[in-house]
């Protein structure tokens, strides 16, 4: 007999029914570890079980006890988080006959959105079991106990077939909508929460691409090529290709849903803010017939994201041709009807404190015409899914990010399935004729499909970077990166770049990473292949020496303005971005817990901090969650000052933020009021999104992780504005293998029609 348990389902949109209470734990643990393995013991762990003479002849697949010892065992292992443990023990609490394979299969289905992926790909876990746990994992270790059995061994023997059959129980797995814990769809299983906000973003999307044919019928392509002939400038003669930036603002003035893409200084803001220009030109000429300026938003994930795209929007609105757009209307209006603050989601969503519900969702939306998201590849599924829902039917949703970047530390990789075949175009000829006339530029025939899909043409990849010319060694290194060109990068070092350099850097000697941390300063290692010398350049590079000799220098005297202390803190938090050492992993001795231990010391043998408690005058920190009653935002980073008070009296310890409002101001906070904050001598790289530094010193680990992949690569490398220095602590090997490890993250958002190609 089944046994039931009823509880309050948490809203009609979520369906879950039985399991409300546990999905609440699930919100509770979003642990960032849980996507950063940095020991190798697992696979040892692996090893020494296949060969253990005390191995048990028993499959735990024979009973459902006996799947949950082996799951309990894994939790103790560090293979699964305690959550993925009890997922199953609540299941069969539920309906007692369920199926050890059942078991297996939540218990990884759990696993798996701890580490970024939405669901659980049975076919692609029998093809590679050990990728279910993404062995080796991150936690303590017990090497003296007898390891457990591997993933391998428990599915050995196991198909498909009988896996799917094992999940052929009502009770527990819908192929649809329902309340069941756990949704079946092919062969992708996911906790119904996360089927539902897969399915709620198709539907957005979908719903605003077929709004596409009536704006573009509203948008005829001469009066877009009159706005957009002023707003871009003739290109020069002896340019190469299309100008991608007016392009992407015609395509994106067509759609109610558009994406530009592209790496970094390839004018993604300086777009959308043309693209909101002529968007706003359009409809304050309707306004003279009685319509009305749109409504925009611009928001971004984090607070660092926003204050960065605070400060480039403002730049980019002052040199906007204003009195040669406005023509027959006001120009004042027109500069005012752009918007130049940018918030965080969060605050656009409206956040409501405990929960994970935002006060704007379908019964009450956004009151916007058009919002614009910068840094679009760190938005997880869950909060595209609550954008959707909480933007009006009619609104437009303008997308902006690189691609190739690293995905949202939750669960989904929405912009780059999104954006999977942006660089081939596949626009169909209807669209290339609008966009041509539109624009006056010609689109190559090669990106040319006239099987071309919906999302396709809503989406455009700027391609010319203006950070990067044809001399950076760091552009040069983050494409062959992005192609996966591990042979290239082995050979890049060969060619002088100015701005990039390697160190190999042991962990027994500090004198290396000493040299870098204190001065930027990089004694290149060269293979018996590399002919050039380190140029000049390498050595103007500056470590954290520099932040803190300017927090000494330009401290003002006792009892100076506000104004003055404003302007030292704000010299300092200037001084501190031209250096940056970013990590891939967060434990082990070359992740950011290491690292910080020992900069701190090596900063602290040199005279240059005083490090006499957990707070000190010039210790950088990062804000883990968004305060928004200190006005602080997950990602921000502050330097703690000592303030000289008056003459005799002892100095007040503050930190100092930058405003965030693009202002260059400063925002002074007490550490007492700081709960959520870190040190950051090093910072992971996935923190490091939405930032940008003048010197950026890259580490990797001495042993390869799952972690390690071109796409965490890339993101270091890109954060690096004018020096990039690549630190190996024992050789190119780790770099070799993650610059061939691609992200792969099992989802199935390109399933829908509209948004699949081949159905198309």
């Amino acid at each position: 007999m089944t046994k039931r348990r009823t509880t309050a389902a948490r809203g009609p949109k979520d369906g879950i029914g039985v399991t409300g209470d546990l999905f609440e734990q699930l919100d509770a643990v979003r642990d960032e570890t849980a996507h950063e393995p940095a020991r190798n013991s697992g696979q040892s762990d692996v090893v020494a079980h296949a060969t253990s003479s005390a191995l048990s002849c028993e499959s735990p697949c024979e009973s459902s006890a006996r799947m949950l010892g082996t799951l309990e065992r894994w939790v103790e292992r560090g293979w699964l988080r305690t959550l993925d443990g009890a997922f199953p023990r609540f299941l069969l609490d539920e309906v007692p006959e369920a199926p050890p394979l059942l078991l297996l299969a939540a218990a990884l289905a759990s696993h798996q959105l701890g580490r970024g992926h939405v669901c659980l790909d049975l076919q692609a876990t029998l093809d590679d079991p050990a990728f279910a746990l993404s062995l080796p994992p991150d936690g303590p270790q017990q090497p003296t106990d007898e390891p457990p059995v591997p993933p391998a061994e428990v599915l050995a023997g196991v198909t498909l077939t009988q896996w799917l059959s094992a999940l052929d129980a009502p009770g527990l797995v819908g192929r649809g909508p329902g309340s069941t814990p756990l949704v079946l769809a092919g062969t992708r299983l996911y906790l119904r929460r996360y089927w539902q906000y897969e399915q709620d973003v198709r539907a957005g999307i979908e719903a605003r691409l077929a709004q596409g044919a009536q704006l573009e019928a509203g948008l005829p392509a001469a009066l877009a090529r009159a706005a957009l002939d002023v707003l871009f400038e003739p290109r020069r003669a002896d340019a190469k290709g299309a100008d991608w930036q007016k392009l992407a603002c015609a395509l994106a003035a067509r759609s109610a849903f558009s994406i530009i893409t592209g790496g970094p200084g390839t004018g993604k803001t300086t777009t959308v803010v043309k693209l909101l220009a002529l968007l706003q030109t359009l409809a304050l000429g309707r306004a003279q017939a009685g319509g009305r300026p749109l409504r925009i938003r611009l928001a971004a994930p984090t607070g660092k994201a926003a204050a960065r795209l605070n400060e480039s929007i403002a730049g980019a609105v002052a040199r906007l041709p204003f009195e040669a757009l406005a023509q027959q209307m006001d120009a004042a209006v027109l500069r005012s009807a752009i918007p130049t603050v940018v918030t965080t989601l969060h605050r656009v969503l409206g956040t409501r404190p405990g929960s994970r519900r935002f006060r704007h969702d379908a019964g009450n939306p956004l009151p916007v015409d058009v919002l614009v998201i910068d840094e679009a590849s760190m938005v997880d599924l869950e909060i595209m899914a609550a954008v959707l829902d909480a933007l009006p039917p009619t609104a437009r949703l303008v997308l902006l990010g690189d691609k190739d970047q690293l995905a949202s530390v939750e669960a989904g990789a929405v912009l780059g399935e999104l954006c999977n075949r942006a660089r081939e175009g596949h626009y169909t000829p209807a669209s290339r004729a609008w966009l041509e006339a539109a624009t006056g530029e010609r689109i190559d025939a090669a990106m040319l499909d006239a099987q071309g899909a919906p999302l396709d043409q809503a989406v455009a990849m700027l391609r010319e970077s203006h950070r990067f010319s044809s001399e950076s060694g760091i552009g040069a290194l983050a494409e062959l990166v992005n192609v996966g060109d591990a042979t290239g990068v082995a050979k890049i070092w060969r060619h002088g770049y100015a701005d990039l350099a390697r160190l190999i850097c042991p962990a027994q000697d500090d004198a290396p990473l000493r040299a870098l941390v204190v001065d930027g300063v990089v004694k290149e290692e060269r293979d018996e292949h590399d002919a050039h010398e380190v140029r000049e350049s390498v050595t103007q590079r500056r470590g954290y020496r520099h932040y803190l000799a300017t927090m000494r220098a330009l401290r003002p005297a006792p009892g100076a303005a506000p104004e003055a202390l404003s302007e030292w803190a704000a010299a300092v938090l200037k001084a501190h971005a031209g250096f940056q050492l970013l990590c891939a992993l967060r434990r082990g001795a070359w992740g950011v817990d290491g690292l910080n231990r020992r900069v701190a010391r090596i900063l602290q043998d040199e005279g240059l901090i005083e490090q006499s408690g957990d707070w000190y005058a010039g210790r950088p920190v990062l804000v883990t969650h968004n305060d928004y009653e200190l006005g602080l935002m997950n990602g921000d980073i502050g330097i703690a000052l000592d303030l000289p008070v008056e003459a005799g009296a002892p100095a007040v310890l503050r930190v100092a933020f930058p405003a965030g409002d693009g202002s260059g101001g400063v925002k002074w906070v007490s550490p007492s009021r700081l709960q959520g904050v870190e040190t950051v001598f090093a910072l992971t790289v996935h923190k490091s999104q939405g930032s940008e530094f003048t010197h950026a010193a890259l580490v990797l680990p001495d042993t390869y992780s799952p972690i390690l992949t071109r796409e965490l690569v890339y993101t270091g490398i890109t954060r690096a504005r004018a020096f990039l220095t690549l630190v190996l602590p024992e050789g190119r090997s780790v770099l070799d293998r993650a610059v061939q490890a691609k992200v792969q993250r099992a989802s199935g958002l390109m399933a829908g029609l509209a948004l699949d190609a081949a159905a198309a």
